[in-house]
């Protein structure tokens, strides 16, 4: 049967709480929360991109990271920002399941990229003289391209579970984008089937990654603990304890979210505001935490700010002298011989 929901559209939501007084206000949060992690990501995908000290196989897992974030945020946050200042929260059914299929491809994309950033930490913290036999530069691309591959399969397959429902008019999202559980629900149909499959799917994604990420950074903590304590192994542990608080954003809320899926959902608002922690706030946090308080990544950054302050203050001492030659030059009596 033909899909005739391309004729309808859907309205996102956000806080279905919130008055509507505060929307300029949260709009402005909103902004701001999208202006840093823009600013962010794209330095962290730039200095990676560009400075070849850095195609390192753990830099290039954080620059994956970044592009996902990056990719999942623009497509996200500035419908709401819109929305909340310009009142234009309404999306085509076209745009609604790109969009959709766009964010259940970047959600198992993060979970996949920290599992491989786990592995590369063990590697390279129990095991750092056989590090750059196993792990390559080389490799980690490759890895890292067919875990894009594999999300982007797992997001047209979700996408299709909720493809062919019956929609008829405007239909209201409970949320700040189009997931398979908010569009689905407001089907006319039972859609509980798919929406299971969908949960199972979601699940496998989160719970096999978040289980060898516990299970590898957990031997790695006890070695630092067990070992003589050194200076080295000081800063191994200080990033590991870093590195948990990035993994638990990610995973501690979604493990909620699935459990209130489960077991029963909470207050709307309460359930959004989950969804907004381990989705937005991380994308903000984790460049910064991985990568821009790396001490490699904040050399790099200052030779750049002063080589840049030195050829602006040549500039400037270079401008400074043709002014002066062109001033004296004017004020020079010019002596006509007859």
């Amino acid at each position: 049967m033909a899909n005739e929901s391309e004729f309808f559209e859907f309205v996102l939501i956000g806080f279905p709480g919130l008055s509507e007084r505060y929307y300029i206000a949260f709009g402005f949060l909103i902004f701001l929360i999208y202006t840093l992690s823009l600013c962010a990501n794209f330095t962290v995908i730039v200095l990676i991109f560009f400075k070849e000290h850095l195609h390192q196989p753990m830099y290039i897992i954080i620059a994956s990271l970044a592009i996902s974030d990056f990719l999942f945020d623009t497509s996200t946050l500035p419908k709401m920002i819109v929305k909340y200042w310009f009142g234009a929260g309404s999306m085509t059914f076209s745009g609604c399941f790109l969009q959709m299929t766009i964010i259940h491809t970047l959600n198992p994309l993060d979970s996949f990229i920290i599992t491989l950033m786990a592995i590369d930490r063990y590697v390279a913290i129990l095991r750092p003289l056989r590090y750059h036999s196993v792990i390559s530069g080389r490799l980690i691309i490759i890895v890292c391209t067919a875990l894009y591959m594999i999300s982007v399969a797992i997001g047209l397959y979700i996408m299709t579970l909720g493809y062919y429902y019956p929609y008829t008019g405007s239909s209201k999202v409970k949320n700040f984008f189009c997931s398979i559980a908010t569009v689905s629900a407001t089907a006319p149909i039972d859609s509980s089937q798919n929406l299971w499959k969908a949960y199972c799917v979601g699940l496998a994604c989160y719970l096999g990654p978040l289980s060898f990420i516990i299970f590898s950074y957990s031997i790695i903590i006890t070695k630092i603990c067990s070992s003589t304590r050194s200076e080295s192994w000081s800063k191994a542990f200080y990033t590991c304890v870093t590195h948990w608080f990035v993994i638990a954003i990610y995973f501690v809320p979604r493990l909620l979210v699935y459990s209130f899926d489960l077991f029963g959902k909470p207050p709307v608002d309460v359930y959004i505001s989950l969804i907004c922690l381990y989705t937005f706030v991380p994308h903000s946090t984790s460049p910064i935490i991985f990568c821009l308080r790396n001490e490699e990544i904040k050399r790099t950054l200052r030779s750049i700010f002063k080589r840049k302050n030195k050829l602006d203050t040549k500039i400037k001492k270079d401008g400074d002298c043709v002014k002066t030659i062109k001033i004296r030059t004017a004020e020079k009596p010019i002596i006509v011989g007859i």
